[in-house]
């Protein structure tokens, strides 16, 4: 199993972080060791002190597919879920500064929290046009709308699948909306799609 990560995909958050939109889909891989199943609590690591959140919907891959014309793409997921991007910010801010390689601050053990359930996709009337939230401690932090992403789910399927040939299973972290912030030891946090709840997991 392959996760892909979508960045910089929505337009406001790009506005908050001063990002320019790319005009290509912009990705990276986290290892099937950074998956957190079944609502299990999240560890705080030791090597970092500024761990943050993204939420960001899910699509999972149904068949095998290389080379996938846009056209085609939506018969290559059927489901959609909902996933914390997490990342130790300090790490990725030190080896920016440096021009180095960021991915152990995205890749590490359980940093990436998936719903327990995905739904068929089919389950949305318009998917230009689905909501989701993330709550700590009962407040909503973080909200989105696919209106918002610059690439849908169906430019980053065709787009990955010009380099990296996608299989049944993988995951597709597909962006996160404004918002982004801390979590701190303690924090009770749920994730919906259009008011259903998905995940919920604690900080310990």
């Amino acid at each position: 199993m392959k996760i892909f990560c979508i960045a910089a995909n929505y337009r406001k958050h790009n506005e908050e972080l001063n990002f320019e939109n790319s005009s290509t889909p912009i990705f990276f891989i986290k290892p099937e060791t950074s998956l957190l199943r079944n609502n299990s609590d999240f560890y705080y690591p030791e090597f970092s002190k500024q761990i943050e959140y993204e939420t960001e919907l899910v699509i999972k891959i149904c068949k095998m597919g290389k080379c996938i014309d846009k056209k085609f793409a939506h018969r290559y997921y059927d489901e959609i879920g909902i996933g914390l991007d997490i990342t130790a910010r300090d790490l990725q801010n030190e080896y920016r500064k440096k021009g180095l390689p960021w991915f152990m601050s995205k890749g590490f053990d359980a940093s990436a929290p998936i719903s327990a359930e995905f739904v068929n996709k089919d389950t949305f009337r318009d998917l230009h046009n689905i909501n989701f939230n993330l709550k700590i401690n009962g407040k909503i932090v973080q909200s989105g709308n696919t209106s918002d992403m610059i690439f849908d789910f169906d430019d980053i399927v065709s787009y990955i699948s010009q380099f990296i040939t996608l299989k049944m299973g993988d995951l597709i972290f597909t962006g996160t909306p404004a918002g982004i912030g801390p979590l701190n030891i303690g924090d009770f946090v749920e994730a919906d799609i259009e008011g259903n709840k998905m995940l919920e997991m604690r900080v310990k």
